[in-house]
């Protein structure tokens, strides 16, 4: 805690108007996230001025002198961002590997000439688990959504029978498994274990992926009909008509491709699907073989243990993949040393804005700390002996639903109920993490750019957008937390 925090707590606990400083408090949270959520959902202002100008009206009500009013924001900001911002420019260059390699086309078109007719749906559900884990959400949906409209013409299926699959297994990876942005923060705000939450995230995301992809599109495809945009099923004629060549002319060398009038390179040459799929899994495995290495072996000082220690740290586990794809995936691509450089510069670039809104959010939720917003909801908590879990889940919904961003509702929601961790074991703790995800992806709407996205690659009016990807959104969010609950009363 901060010199501000403590001296704000000390005078509190001081007085006898506690209650009084109390109520401050609250109201000061109040504003803090009113100014939050007008500036975004109103003029459109970015996330990351919208925190930043919200903290200050925040601390400066909750009592703290004008030329100190964003001292906690500042030290948020810079552990935030040193603890997660070098994560996510990893999955990023990951990610844009996978992509330009045409390593996300081979595991696409391998899975999709497995796949019987009848299993297409379900399919489509594993690409999205598989693709999503390095890639974020907005960049998935616009690598897979041709996929589905190739996939539903080549066999008549409705876009939404074979969409929502895909849409499920996006957005439930984006919300509950690092390395996304929103997850990562939430780990480093709670001080939870990241391969405990990796594996009890992969838990939770497996039937939340059932549920509201394969089973609940037989149920949207009877409330809504897509209609994908000319452009974007013309896009989907000329893959289906470059897989069709690759499939008569073998995967031998040529010269690059370009689609969309020359916009995009695709290489005449793609990875291989194993080293593709070991490469993409690799930073997951490291991570999840550290978290059982704690488990069997808590009280363990040996060079195994050790070893165990140092490549499931998250940094070194994403910087491996990062190597490894320059190599299983670069070169068999013909990628050159330039190509592998300027795909890696590119990956930067886009993430600019996420690290601003995750570094913005830490900088908001250590003023919630250090005013002592957090340890007033704590003690509440504990008194009302309310599910630590539900409030978690509860906090992310109210600010998803209102913000729009998940991110925003992540990375926010955790800092207020960090304390809440306190006393909790290492399964607990990653299950308040994941509650916290789980509110993150209630009731996409109007306010949340995803909405708009989906909507505009489906050709669907808002009616059936919100009949379609908004319960699909609630469905998730709801499945998952009574799954998180059930967990916490074994675990």
């Amino acid at each position: 805690m901060s010199v501000i925090g403590a001296r704000l707590l000390a005078d509190a606990a001081s007085t006898p108007a506690a209650s009084h400083d109390h109520t401050r408090l609250v109201i000061a949270a109040v504003l803090g996230f009113a100014v939050i959520i007008t500036l975004i959902a109103w003029p459109k202002l970015h996330p990351f001025l919208a925190l930043t100008v919200g903290t200050g009206v925040m601390t400066v009500c909750a009592g703290v002198p004008l030329v100190n009013a964003f001292d906690s924001f500042s030290s948020g900001l810079g552990s935030t961002v040193a603890s997660t911002g070098v994560l996510i420019a990893l999955g990023a260059m990951l990610g844009r590997l996978l992509a330009d390699s045409g390593g996300a086309d081979q595991i696409v078109d391998t899975i999709l000439a497995r796949s019987s007719a009848r299993s297409i749906p379900w399919a489509m559900a594993l690409i999205a688990g598989v693709v999503a884990l390095p890639l974020f959400f907005e960049i998935g949906i616009v690598m897979l959504i041709p996929v589905v409209v190739m996939v539903a013409r080549r066999g008549n299926y409705s876009m939404l029978r074979v969409g929502m699959p895909a849409l499920a297994g996006l957005s439930v990876l984006h919300g509950l498994v690092p390395p996304h942005p929103g997850p990562l923060a939430a780990i480093s705000s709670i001080h939870a274990d990241l391969g405990i939450t990796i594996a009890l995230g992969l838990v939770v995301a497996v039937p939340s992926v059932i549920i509201a992809g394969p089973l609940f599109g037989k149920v949207a495809d009877r409330w809504a009909v897509a209609h994908p945009p000319e452009a974007l099923a013309a896009s989907a004629a000329q893959r289906e008509a470059r897989a069709d060549a690759d499939g008569a002319e073998g995967s031998g060398g040529g010269s690059e491709r370009r689609e969309d009038g020359g916009a995009t390179a695709v290489p005449a040459r793609r990875p291989a699907f194993a080293p593709t799929i070991a490469t993409v899994l690799l930073p997951v495995v490291l991570m999840l073989g550290k978290a059982l290495a704690d488990v069997l072996d808590a009280h363990g000082d040996n060079d195994v243990r050790r070893a165990f220690d140092f490549v499931g740290a998250p940094m070194v586990a994403l910087l491996l993949a990062v190597l490894l794809a320059m190599v299983t995936l670069g070169r068999p691509a013909g990628f050159t040393r330039g190509r592998l450089a300027a795909t890696v510069e590119r990956s930067l670039g886009p993430i600019a804005g996420i690290l601003l809104i995750v570094g913005a959010g830490g900088g908001f939720k250590q003023a919630l700390v250090d005013i002592g917003i957090s340890g007033l909801i704590s003690d509440w908590t504990q008194h009302l002996h309310f599910s630590a879990f539900l409030l978690a889940w509860f906090v992310a919904v109210l600010i998803r639903v209102c913000t729009g961003s998940a991110t925003v509702a992540t990375i926010t929601a955790a800092g207020i109920v960090a304390p809440l961790a306190n006393g909790m074991s290492s399964t607990h703790t990653a299950l308040l993490v994941l509650a916290v995800g789980a509110g993150s992806l209630f009731f996409s709407h109007v306010n949340d750019a995803g909405f708009w996205l989906v909507k505009g690659y489906f050709g669907m009016s808002v009616k059936d957008t919100l009949k379609t990807w908004s319960v699909m959104e609630t469905l998730i969010s709801v499945v998952a937390i009574v799954i998180i609950l059930l967990l916490g009363l074994v675990v």
